[in-house]
């Protein structure tokens, strides 16, 4: 690929939270960014405001809304990104949610809309993708897993499940895919201060934590621009980002 050519990324569930930060680091960085949101007026005005705060800084964007638990839907979102860019150059799996309760309360539709969100997606979406990145004899995937997909966490079954499963998805495609240039690698987040863990007890949980304090989406991003660089000699890895906790 020349230098003149645009990097492309794509960023599931990017209307907000750490998928925001990410996408607007991205850009930063030169990329230009797909802002994937579900399909519904909030998310969708959410993801155009993401769109004009890359477009404020001088990058570019643009938002398709998508259902990522729908196979269809999402061969068709990859199909519309290479007809209009031509290549996918980095995917970050973002898109998630929680529902969390006891095992005992927990209803099938508590765990099937996470498992649905939180790991078929990831399934869905990178298959298709990873076959652009085969053809283009590079690429990279981040699939944001976390710190409870490594020691589980009660109340969270279907979460923590779910994100040991995108762990052990990404370094099975790591091993897939490094033939064709291609590198997999996972995030795993500890508590990060976002929507989903406003009703914490933040002091509570950053006394367990050694670095002291809960972490930013920013540290997340920090991260993503690493592992989207190009030519990266790492594959197949889960990297912490908790402050310590996990040690």
């Amino acid at each position: 690929m020349s230098d003149d050519v645009k990097r492309i990324a794509l960023v599931t569930g990017a209307s907000s939270g750490i998928g925001k930060v990410c996408a607007v680091e991205l850009a930063k960085e030169g990329f230009t960014v797909i802002i994937n949101y579900y399909p519904v007026p909030p998310c969708e005005a959410d993801a155009n405001n993401v769109v004009k705060e890359i477009e404020n800084i001088g990058g570019k964007a643009k938002a398709i809304g998508c259902d990522v638990t729908n196979s269809n839907a999402v061969n068709g979102m990859v199909d519309e990104i290479v007809k209009e860019f031509g290549r996918i150059d980095v995917l970050v799996n973002n898109a998630g949610i929680t529902r969390d309760g006891l095992l005992i309360r927990m209803s099938d539709d508590d765990w099937e809309k996470v498992v649905a969100t939180n790991f078929n997606s990831v399934f869905y979406v990178t298959r298709p993708i990873a076959k652009v990145m085969m053809k283009q004899r590079s690429g990279n995937i981040i699939n944001m897993a976390s710190i409870t997909g490594v020691y589980g966490n009660a109340g969270q079954a279907n979460y923590a499940s779910t994100k040991a499963g995108v762990i052990g998805f990404t370094k099975t495609i790591a091993k897939e895919l490094a033939s064709r240039g291609i590198v997999a690698n996972a995030i795993a987040p500890g508590f990060i201060e976002t929507p989903m863990t406003e009703k914490l007890d933040k002091e509570k949980i950053a006394s367990n934590i050694p670095l002291g304090r809960l972490g930013k989406p920013e540290d997340i991003a920090d991260v993503v621009k690493f592992l989207a660089k190009p030519n990266l000699y790492i594959t197949g890895q889960v990297i912490g980002v908790d402050g310590g906790l996990v040690i």
